[in-house]
């Protein structure tokens, strides 16, 4: 089952005189499961392209469906209703709210989805405690290390049950050991629970961890590796 299928994505962007090309006709096809990277030097689309299948942004051309839905044709709020319902980012710089706590952090993307109060804070702990951070439910952002934090974002992303988890850059803050251990357990969840991952990044790490790679260059999908 293909869960995200793009089909000729055009994305450009003036700068001064110049016209940039962040996406050049990319074509994506990831199914229910899959554990993809999109790999590239800095500037070559992958953020670019990443953004566009979480609807954060739309091509000047192509065609987008997501979970069968052409997410092309919904209007903002929609856009927003359905990154909500099945989309899960996990970004670079962790964006937690700093005077919530790890638990408060995880539940509060079920709020925003309207889910008791008594629910949420049991599923923000089961989500916690999946992820190694059992016994630090009450702790802010500011009493973590880099890789709790990173881990507070992944159960985050996690707790919805989306359809995608998608990811940019998000072993970039932290040391080499916080970031394998980050990867082995997104691998996890991926083979444990059938968990979709679409990562940004040129991690080594990341890279090699990849069962789909998608390399990038001047917004271009040069190559494809299944693996």
């Amino acid at each position: 089952m293909e869960l995200i299928e793009a089909v000729g994505l055009h994305k450009h962007y003036s700068s001064g005189e110049a016209e940039v090309k962040a996406l050049d006709g990319v074509d994506l096809s990831i199914e229910k499961g899959s554990f993809a990277v999109l790999s590239g030097r800095s500037g070559s689309g992958k953020t670019t392209l990443l953004n566009m299948v979480g609807t954060l942004d739309s091509p000047d051309v192509g065609e987008l469906s997501i979970a069968g839905e052409d997410v092309l044709a919904l209007s903002r709020g929609e856009r927003a209703a359905f990154r909500l319902a099945h989309i899960g980012f996990v970004f670079q710089a962790y964006n937690l709210i700093r005077v919530l706590s790890a638990r408060e952090n995880v539940a509060y993307v079920l709020q925003l989805q309207g889910t008791s109060a008594k629910e949420r804070l049991e599923i923000a702990d089961q989500w916690l405690e999946e992820v190694g951070l059992k016994g630090l439910e009450h702790r802010r952002p500011d009493q973590l290390s880099g890789g709790q934090q990173q881990r507070i974002a992944v159960a985050r992303a996690l707790a919805t049950h989306p359809d995608i988890v998608l990811a940019d850059e998000p072993t970039a803050n932290l040391d080499s050991h916080t970031g394998e251990a980050l990867i082995a357990l997104m691998r996890r969840l991926n083979k444990e629970r059938g968990m979709t991952f679409l990562i940004a990044s040129h991690d080594p790490v990341v890279i090699n961890a990849a069962r789909q790679l998608y390399t990038m260059q001047d917004g271009k999908v040069v190559r494809l590796e299944l693996r």
